[in-house]
């Protein structure tokens, strides 16, 4: 037997193994002696075959099973604890990377970061899109401003960054993120750490699903926080991203969205529609 036909064999034994254990989330250590080689090589050899590292590839199969549980209507906690991860913290860092401006990087106002820009439309409506090379930082529907006035709006927030006009990349990246299947995109997030809790705390209620005001305060540890909780929704620059949409008052009733609220029952129904066909 040739060298790369056992090198072949060896990893997909290993991809077996991965397949058969990921719900115990199998550490380095462990896939690379179920390969016999040591870590280094094993990574190395992993990577050559499959195109991707052996962790990386293990996270790949639980985030496309949690989607799975969490389409189906499992509730988030129950999701997360059944593919192996210590609880919904967990599962929110897998699905979708939030990285938070860091007090410092406040005080500098965006200095040195380039912020690219753009209109694009959505099937909700014209947006205006804005990413800098750790993520996305704006999504915001039109909904009647001016366009000028959205743009001064987000270079008071981003006062020493560095704008660049790209339609042509905000209509590729509004097209991604609006398509029937898109990978989680990069969020890059500046607001206070409270904000930062509620929104992340968004980002755990599922497509085609509501919370509360009351049930978003309970689930950050703060339960008598509902008002604040909603000014930090309301304080969402990422919409549809971070789904805050997905919050209604505990009478039932949609109430305020920042965008109208019009559009958040479509955002709304279009969910759910797609959850049911799903």
């Amino acid at each position: 037997m040739n060298r790369d036909r056992q090198d072949y064999d060896r990893i997909e034994r290993a991809i077996a193994h991965l397949d058969a254990h990921w719900p115990d989330q199998p550490a380095l250590g462990e896939l690379a002696a179920s390969a016999g080689l040591s870590e280094s090589h094993f990574h190395r050899l992993f990577a050559r075959w499959a195109g991707v590292g052996p962790m990386q590839f293990l996270r790949h199969l639980t985030k496309e099973e949690a989607r799975r549980r969490l389409r189906d209507g499992m509730s988030v906690l129950d999701t997360a604890l059944d593919v192996g991860l210590s609880g919904p913290g967990r599962l929110h860092d897998l699905l979708v990377t939030c990285d938070a401006v860091t007090p410092g990087e406040t005080r500098r106002g965006g200095e040195g970061v380039a912020l690219r820009h753009g209109f694009a439309p959505t099937p909700f409506g014209d947006c205006l899109l804005a990413q800098t090379p750790r993520g996305i930082c704006a999504l915001e529907f039109v909904n009647g401003r001016a366009p000028a006035q959205m743009l001064a709006a987000l270079r008071r927030e981003w006062p020493r960054a560095r704008f660049v006009e790209d339609a042509p990349g905000a209509r590729a990246l509004a097209a991604a993120v609006f398509a029937p299947v898109r990978e989680s995109p990069r969020l890059h997030l500046r607001g206070t750490n409270f904000q930062l809790k509620v929104w992340r705390a968004l980002l755990a209620i599922p497509s085609g699903a509501l919370a509360t005001y009351g049930g978003v305060a309970g689930a950050i540890g703060a339960p008598t926080a509902s008002r604040a909780v909603g000014g930090a929704v309301g304080a969402n620059p990422i919409s549809f991203l971070i789904p805050c949409h997905r919050v209604i008052r505990a009478t039932g009733a949609f109430g305020h969205y920042r965008w109208g609220a019009a559009r958040k029952q479509a955002l709304c129904g279009w969910e759910a529609a797609r959850h049911e066909r799903g």
